[in-house]
């Protein structure tokens, strides 16, 4: 079965650009058309400036592996947040270094893979920090499967351990151990889910966002 990157590409006979920005950050990085690489969002743009650290805010190894927090400093960076000075203290560090929130990786060469949000998709389970999102983006391409989200929920010997949410295509019988090995042989066995869970459909807000602490409630 054919990635969306790769439909999109057939259908429009154009390479997809792929970008990272935020509201408090205009465009950080950008892909380019003669370097196609599907799930990363690239390199710094100019007077663009990133970093992804660990919890004591060192460097990540450039090794595709190791998930950290991205930070960025910019001249096109926000200057705080209106009327209120705790959210901007807790965003912007002395060096002008603003915490996105956002996970990632870092390519040998330096490009970053976005792998989930802080809040919600970084899971620790039995000594390995996990993002949740690429487990997802692997997930969503397996035959069959229309919506998925991934959580950790709490587990005695690993902290916490992985189950998928899967919203199936027309009510298709989907087998979950084929789909925890699929997995396992893309990733690695560590992020595996532990468990597969099936809806009708997934809980969003109005926004269209996934609700996963809606999820996580119901988990029992």
């Amino acid at each position: 079965m054919k990635s969306d990157y790769q439909q999109i590409r057939d259908l429009c006979g154009q390479q997809i650009v792929e970008r990272y920005g935020m509201t408090e950050t205009l465009f950080i990085t950008s892909t380019t058309p003669t370097d196609p690489r599907p799930g990363y969002v690239g390199l710094a743009l100019p007077t663009v400036e990133f970093r992804v650290v660990n919890d004591f805010l060192e460097d990540v190894p450039h090794d595709d592996a190791t998930i950290g927090s991205v930070l960025v400093r910019s001249t096109s960076l926000f200057e705080c947040y209106l009327n209120q000075p705790e959210a901007t203290r807790d965003a912007l560090d002395d060096d002008g270094w603003f915490s996105t929130g956002d996970l990632g990786v870092l390519a040998r060469d330096g490009e970053l893979r976005l792998v989930g949000r802080r809040s919600t998709d970084l899971v620790k389970s039995g000594g390995y920090r996990i993002g949740t999102g690429e487990i997802e983006q692997v997930l969503i391409e397996y035959p069959g499967v229309e919506e998925v989200a991934v959580a950790g929920v709490p587990d005695a010997d690993l902290g916490q351990r992985l189950v998928a949410w899967v919203v199936p295509v027309d009510h298709a019988k989907l087998d979950p151990d084929d789909m925890i090995e699929y997995v396992a042989r893309i990733l690695t066995p560590h992020k595996r889910p532990r468990e597969i869970r099936f809806l009708a459909h997934l809980p969003r807000n109005h926004m269209g966002k996934i609700q996963k602490h809606m999820l996580l409630h119901d988990r029992d």
